[in-house]
């Protein structure tokens, strides 16, 4: 069986019943999908626990077509490019806009899955269309932006068309018009940056914070931010006044949830190999051994200390693979 280890950044020691690369989309034609099958891009948000008794599918198609209008620019990018990389060549390109999701790993076709975001920012902002393979179908489908049905790290191939819409392409459109967006954390002291001293900006502070998953494997953050209804967060604030959050719109808040995790304690707290990363309590590590029963374990404590102590059920950003399919962890509830 091959193995997966060095397809997820997680870096689990696990295997897969057949592993295939997808450099043209014309090959989603010939696939047969009534077998199990699990859609991979540089693996940095999946997490394999268990051997995958299915095919996985690692998309690696290439290429940026960049067509310049009135007001803006719009890209047409492959599934398969780099995430990071698309954004410096941007911004090399004298083309601005996409500079505070700077370093956020994995590749484009992953990006609108969860609607990637950073420092005050949403992939859904920009993008225009998203293009896939339709299964059921059997053809080539392209979706707008307002089809993508986008949320905070959701849209709607985490719901009606998971497991049923293959990303090989999505549109990108960037205004000529461009303000920086310096309203999130430490951006907030820059003094009228250019886009790439945002960029720097935004750099320094990932790298400062998250490990390179190259040199300790790991999958950035581990657990959504908790979204609140604002009565609930009142009365949080009341007991911890540094708690972070921030406004989603007039009913809910966010909250921070690797502020929860390190007043919880949990900062640099280890299971075996499987680790809350000493810097980022977001973040959890392999130190090298690690294995899934152990990540498991840890997903549950941090689930359950948090809740006993802020009364707040963390979910897990981070997709898990189980034998066939996705599988969910939580303090009620656990399956696929």
């Amino acid at each position: 069986m091959p193995a997966l280890q060095r397809h997820h950044t997680f870096a689990l020691d696990v295997p897969c019943h057949q592993l295939v690369t997808i450099t043209d989309p014309a090959q989603l034609c010939e696939f047969d999908y009534t077998q199990a099958f699990c859609v991979l891009g540089e693996g940095s948000n999946t997490i394999f626990t268990t051997p995958y008794q299915g095919t996985v599918m690692l998309i690696a198609n290439k290429g940026v077509r960049i067509e310049e209008l009135a007001q803006s620019w719009l890209l047409h990018c492959a599934a398969g490019e780099n995430w990071h990389a698309l954004v410096e060549n941007t911004l090399a390109l004298n083309m601005p806009g996409l500079e505070n999701l700077a370093l956020i790993p994995g590749n484009v076709g992953a990006a609108p899955v969860q609607n990637i975001g950073a420092y005050g920012v949403e992939l859904a902002q920009f993008v225009e269309y998203v293009e896939g393979y339709h299964i059921a179908r059997g053809e080539t489908q392209r979706l707008s932006a307002e089809q993508c049905r986008f949320g905070y790290r959701d849209s709607i191939f985490k719901h009606e068309l998971k497991g049923q819409f293959i990303i090989t392409q999505v549109g990108l459109r960037l205004p000529k018009q461009w303000q920086p967006n310096i309203s999130y954390g430490p951006l907030q002291g820059l003094q009228q940056p250019s886009a790439k001293q945002v960029f720097d900006e935004v750099v320094a502070v990932r790298q400062a914070k998250l490990p390179d998953p190259k040199v300790l494997a790991n999958c950035g953050s581990f657990f959504k931010n908790p979204i609140l209804p604002r009565p609930q967060v009142a009365v949080l604030k009341e007991q911890y006044p540094q708690l972070p959050c921030y406004d989603v719109d007039a009913e809910q808040q966010k909250v921070a949830a690797g502020w929860l995790i390190e007043q919880a304690g949990l900062k640099g707290f280890h299971i075996g190999d499987i680790a809350v990363h000493d810097k980022q309590a977001l973040v959890l590590v392999n130190r090298g051994a690690g294995r899934a029963e152990e990540l498991l374990e840890m997903i549950k404590h941090i689930q359950s200390v948090v809740a006993q102590r802020f009364g707040i059920d963390l979910e897990h950003e981070v997709r898990l693979m189980g034998e066939l399919q996705e599988i969910h962890v939580g303090t009620t509830h656990e399956g696929a």
